[in-house]
């Protein structure tokens, strides 16, 4: 078996990182999505949130645009059509790996080792 006929050859790295995961299914169940909502929601850091953003972003998942209310900043975000179809894909994938392994046995537990 080759690398493309791997059941996960078709993951997507940019999507399967389980952030930005994360952040593509928030925006997608939304219109759009504020950067605070999905930091608190996704416990990130601003900074952390960042970086996937802009990795997303760069890959055109995602488009992002700021608006003030008063002398506030407040950055949506907004998943594209290209994000839906990247997540409906990895969703796909993911199915069907669950699919392949429900009937899959499950191994025995190793046995314990004793402690000295």
């Amino acid at each position: 078996m080759n690398d493309d006929d791997s059941p996960t050859s078709g993951l997507d790295d940019t999507v399967h990182q389980r952030h930005r995961l994360g952040i593509l299914t928030v925006a997608a169940e939304a219109d759009r999505v504020d950067f605070g909502y999905l930091q608190s929601t996704l416990g990130l850091t601003a900074g952390n949130l960042n970086r996937h953003l802009a990795v997303l972003e760069d890959a055109k998942l995602i488009s992002s645009h700021k608006e003030f209310h008063g002398r506030k900043p407040k950055t949506w975000i907004q998943i594209t059509k290209a994000g839906h179809v990247a997540l409906a894909d990895e969703i796909a994938i993911l199915t069907d790996l669950v699919r392949r392994h429900r009937h899959v046995a499950k191994p025995e537990p190793a046995p314990e080792r004793s402690r000295r």
